[in-house]
């Protein structure tokens, strides 16, 4: 008899955006939108990885679709022509981001790069216009992502023009505990943002945002440790913020 012809091992494919299903859903956005649209955008994500501070893309870089923070995070930063630089956001797991480019097909308005190890889900400027032009009524469930950052940037233009230090470093880090009002399954208890992040994102200094986290933490409200911070009383916490 003829023996069998042996078997070549079969080599490993790219990661599949699937593998992510699960940590999909915490997210209010993406666990809203039914189970069709949910598959068919996980069918056309592409897994990408970004090494820490590696550029996803820069101000004036044409939109190339719309991405998820699955691991690792992104800082999103506006730099001026001088080299002047405000950071904006840093998105964690799990955030979507990049729906702009979506709806007016202009160039990316900020840089977005990965904070350390970072894993994306990337669904495809092409892919999304070829659905949304096959099928219209999915635009209101983009819609809805783009006015909910609408809503977040009114309230901290508001913020920063009218509320006191204190209460803009308790409204950032509940905001951030959050996942920026995405989170479904529950509240983050630690933050992975330095002092110096945090004094970015809030246009504060470094040595205010250090008095107040000091503040804080001795009345225990939060631990401050290297590069991140613990949330210990978020009733506490949300007395703050209602300044």
């Amino acid at each position: 008899m003829d023996s069998a012809p042996a078997r070549s091992n079969p080599q490993p494919g790219p990661l599949s955006a699937a593998l992510y299903r699960d940590r999909l859903h915490a997210s209010n956005w993406f666990g809203g939108l039914g189970k069709p649209l949910q598959e068919i955008l996980i069918d056309m994500a592409i897994v990408r990885r970004l090494a820490d501070g590696e550029v996803l893309f820069r101000r004036g870089d044409p939109p190339d679709g719309l991405y998820c923070v699955v691991e690792g995070g992104i800082r999103v930063r506006a730099t001026t022509a001088d080299g002047r630089e405000a950071l904006l956001a840093v998105l964690e797991p799990v955030n979507w981001f990049g729906e702009i480019g979506v709806f007016d097909n202009q160039a990316r308005t900020h840089d977005a790069r990965g904070e350390g190890d970072t894993v994306l889900l990337h669904m495809p400027q092409a892919a999304l216009m070829e659905l949304l032009e096959r099928a219209p009524q999915h635009t209101h469930a983009f819609a809805l992502l783009l006015t909910h950052k609408l809503r977040l940037a009114f309230s901290v233009l508001e913020e920063t023009a009218l509320l006191p230090a204190s209460v803009r470093v308790a409204r950032r880090l509940l905001l951030m505990a959050a996942g920026y009002g995405d989170l479904r399954l529950g509240t983050r208890r630690v933050l992975r943002v330095p002092q110096e992040q945090l004094a970015l994102l809030l246009a504060l200094s470094r040595q205010t945002v250090n008095l107040v986290l000091k503040d804080f933490q001795a009345r225990g409200i939060l631990k401050v440790a290297y590069g991140e911070i613990e949330l210990l009383d978020l009733p506490g916490l949300r007395d703050i913020a209602k300044g």
